[in-house]
C-alpha cells in the first residue's frame, strides 16, 4: 500500500462522470509514468510465444499479461501501424511511401495534453529524417513520420534513447530495423534483439511505475490464423497470466488514451480499454 501522500499508479476514484469527453478516464486503468510500445513484424502468435526460437519473448509472456486472442486489423504492414497510432488506416491499404496525413493521432494528443511523445526507429539515418527507406530502416514502420502536426523532434533514431529511462517521454514507440523486427530475419534474431535492447527497460520499469507493451503489426501472410498476433503487457501494475480477452491495435490505443485522459480516436472509440489485467497493489 502506498504511503500517505505518495503518488498512486492509478487515477483516483472519480465522482459522477461527465456525459462525455477525455476527462472521463476509467479509474480501473493505471497511469504509468512511462509507456514503451515495441512493434515487431509478420509472425503468427504460435511461432513466437512458446517457440524454441523465442526464449526471451516466451519468458516475457510468463512475466506479463499474455493475450492469446490478439489480432491485427489487415495486411500489409503500414495500415496496421496507422491503426495503432491513430485509430484508423486512413484509406491506406499498402506500403507505399510517403504517406502524408493531417489527422489526429496519439502523439499529437499527448503533446496537446502537456505530455510527451517520441518515436524511436533503429537505423533512422538522422533525427527528423523523412526518407522512405535507407539500409534496414523503413518509414512504413514509423507512423508518426506521416502526421503533419508532429514536430521533427518526435522522430528520433534509436541511438537517441537515453540510458537514464527517467528521461523517457510519457509514451515512446520503438521500431526495430527490418531484421530485428523479424520482417527480414528470423524469430531468433528478433528475440535476441529484444533481450539485449528492451529487457533493461523492463527491469527498470518494474520499480518505476512504467509499462512495456510488445505487439506485432500483423500475422504471417497468407492469413491463415485470423491475423492473430502475439501481444504482451508487462510492468509492476500488471497481473501476470494468460488472458483470453479479444483485443486488437485499437484496444491498445484506447488503453493508452484512457491512461492519460485523452479522447479516443477513430475506431478506438468503439474499442474497450484493457482493464482486467491490472494489479492495484503495484
Amino acid at each position: 500500500m502506498a504511503a500517505a501522500g505518495a503518488p498512486s499508479a492509478f487515477a483516483a476514484e472519480p465522482g459522477p462522470p461527465p456525459p462525455s469527453g477525455p476527462v472521463a478516464r476509467a479509474h480501473a486503468v493505471p497511469v504509468p509514468d512511462h509507456v514503451m510500445v515495441v512493434v515487431l513484424e509478420n509472425k503468427d502468435a504460435a511461432d513466437v510465444i512458446g517457440s524454441t526460437g523465442a526464449p526471451y519473448l516466451t519468458s516475457l509472456a510468463a512475466r506479463g499479461a499474455n493475450f492469446t486472442d490478439a489480432h491485427a486489423e489487415t495486411h500489409p504492414s503500414q495500415p496496421n501501424y496507422l491503426a495503432l497510432f491513430s485509430g484508423d488506416t486512413h484509406g491506406v491499404n499498402d506500403d507505399h511511401c510517403p504517406v502524408s496525413l493531417s489527422a489526429p493521432n496519439l502523439g499529437g494528443e499527448l503533446l496537446a495534453a502537456g505530455r510527451t511523445f517520441v518515436g524511436y526507429s533503429e537505423d533512422l539515418p538522422r533525427p527528423g529524417a523523412t526518407v522512405c527507406i535507407q539500409g534496414d530502416y523503413a518509414r512504413k514502420h514509423s507512423p508518426w513520420v506521416d502526421f503533419s502536426d508532429l514536430p521533427a523532434a518526435t522522430n528520433a533514431p534509436l541511438s537517441a534513447l537515453e540510458p537514464d529511462y527517467s528521461n523517457l517521454p510519457t509514451v515512446a514507440f520503438v521500431t526495430p530495423n527490418m531484421c530485428h523486427d523479424m520482417h527480414d530475419c528470423g524469430v531468433r534474431d528478433g528475440d535476441t534483439w529484444m533481450k539485449q535492447t528492451i529487457d533493461r527497460y523492463l527491469s527498470w520499469a518494474q520499480t518505476h511505475n512504467s509499462l512495456l507493451i510488445v505487439t506485432f503489426d500483423e500475422a504471417d501472410v497468407p492469413d491463415h490464423t485470423g491475423n492473430t498476433i502475439a501481444t504482451v503487457l508487462a510492468g509492476p501494475m500488471v497481473e501476470p497470466g494468460s488472458y483470453t480477452e479479444r483485443i486488437d491495435h485499437y484496444s491498445i490505443l484506447r488503453t493508452i488514451q484512457d491512461m492519460y485522459g485523452l479522447a479516443p480516436l477513430g475506431h478506438s472509440a468503439d474499442a474497450a480499454p484493457i482493464t482486467g489485467i491490472w494489479n492495484r497493489t503495484a
